[in-house]
Parts: structure tokens; C-alpha cells; sequence
């Protein structure tokens, strides 16, 4: 949750990606702020906190940053938005969705929706009116590209609830209220197709995870001999910008 009053700061100091604010009020490490840059927003991420004194990275080019640039903290760290659609997109390591570029390249301070807003998804129901629900239980599920696309409570929700009422069948947007639950004050609370979730903080909603034992055939030799990948198995790519990470993603 954002906050309703967030921090300000100004840039005191810049060296390439890593940027130096002095702040008016309460900042968290791994806390996401924008930069402004002219009309340019800049994303950021805090890495460092001592004191007043905050250094964040800049996750694009810095070039024409100059000190005095008004900083804004917006009261959460990098998120993932999680919905409908996520299957079927090609995405940058900020979720910007590459479908949306215009050109070869995403403009500096240019960051896209992940999501389609206006596309509606058939939804079918799983869960019923009365039950008791946990975060990660299922509400229903869509249909994405012949997956059946789980729509969950979501995860940052802790307790039991109770599921007061559950939209039908039908096709809807993926902002639409689809379920009402109730929380153990008696406290509605609406639920969409989407949530967000840190990118950084592990997700604990489920009773069993099984380890991977199948071998993802990517395709792509060098994975597949030097660095072989499980099916449902993490892998990551490390490298400075521009090194070509996304590109090796698509391949």
C-alpha cells in the first residue's frame, strides 16, 4: 500500500546509475522512488539508508540528472502485477510490456502498463459463496492461451475469510469486482482478477511445493550444456545493462 503522505527528497550527488537524496521524512531499503527529469519520471530503487541520506539506483540512463532534482518515494518496493494476460506478454526486467514499444527501443522515463485493461477474459468460478478462504486459495480461473489461468485470493491477505459473494460465469475485464469476502472484523473487502506482490519478498501461500526433476529444453545450446534449467526451476541471468539478458530471454 502506497503512502498517503510520501517522502520527498532532492538529488545531492550522482555517479553514472547511483544517486545520492537528501530526504524530508521516513525512507525503507529496496523502496521504489521516481526521479523527475524535466517531463521524464526516472524509476529508482533505495539500496542504501544512512541517515538523511539515501542511495538509490537509478534503473536507466542518468545522463542530464543534475542535482537539485526532486525526488518522490512511493512507499513500496519493485512490485510484479499478477493477472490475466501475464501468460501471453513479453516483458522487460521492470514489467514493461515490449508489445507496447514504440520502435527498437523503450523511451527513457517510459514505463507501460503490463496488463491489457480493456480485454475481457471468460471467467468461470471455483469457489462458492460461504467458504472459507485463505490467501493463494482459488476464486475461479480464466482461460489463457489453452492454460487455465488460477485467480487467487490474494497473497498479501492474512487470516481466514469468508467468501460473501462470487461473480458468475462470464466474460469480464480484469479491473471488474469478481468476489466480496469477509475478514474476521466483518470487514467486506472487494477482490479483482489483479494483485501485486514484491518482486523480493518470497511468496509463502501454499502447503506443498514440489522440486523440480524434469529438464527445460530451451533451444538455446549454451543454457542447455553449461547452465541446464528445470522445468518450474528458477534461473537468473546476471550482467549490467545492456549486456544483452532480455534478448537471451527471447531466444
Amino acid at each position: 500500500m502506497e503512502k498517503e503522505n510520501k517522502t520527498k527528497g532532492i538529488v545531492v550527488g550522482i555517479v553514472a546509475n547511483l544517486v545520492m537524496v537528501e530526504v524530508n521524512g521516513p525512507v525503507a531499503q529496496n523502496e521504489i522512488c521516481f526521479i523527475t527529469l524535466g517531463d521524464e519520471r526516472l524509476m529508482a530503487e533505495v539500496i542504501k539508508v544512512v541517515g538523511k541520506n539515501v542511495f538509490v539506483q537509478v534503473f536507466e540512463s542518468t545522463r542530464g540528472l543534475k542535482p537539485g532534482s526532486e525526488v518522490e518515494f512511493q512507499g513500496h518496493m519493485l512490485e510484479v502485477t499478477l493477472g490475466p494476460g501475464i501468460l501471453s506478454k513479453n516483458y522487460d526486467g521492470l514489467q514493461n510490456d515490449l508489445d507496447k514499444m514504440e520502435g527498437v527501443f523503450l523511451k527513457r522515463g517510459e514505463y507501460t502498463d503490463p496488463l491489457d485493461r480493456e480485454t475481457k477474459w471468460s471467467f468461470k468460478p471455483i469457489a462458492s459463496a460461504g467458504d472459507e478462504l485463505q490467501a493463494g486459495d482459488w476464486l475461479g480461473e480464466v482461460d489463457e492461451n489453452g492454460q487455465p489461468h488460477k485467480i487467487m485470493v490474494p497473497f498479501k491477505m492474512q487470516g481466514v475469510f469468508k467468501l460473501k459473494e462470487i461473480i458468475g460465469e462470464g466474460e469480464y475485464t480484469v479491473d471488474e469486482q469478481i468476489a466480496v469476502v469477509t475478514d474476521e472484523n466483518n470487514n467486506d473487502i472487494k477482490l479483482t482478477m489483479v494483485q501485486k506482490w514484491p518482486v523480493k519478498v518470497a511468496v509463502g501461500a501454499y502447503t506443498e511445493k514440489p522440486r523440480p526433476f524434469r529438464l527445460l529444453e530451451t533451444g538455446v545450446r549454451c543454457m542447455d550444456t553449461l547452465n541446464p534449467i528445470t522445468e518450474g526451476g528458477t534461473g537468473f541471468i546476471p550482467g549490467p545493462f545492456g549486456t544483452g539478458k532480455t534478448v537471451l530471454q527471447h531466444a
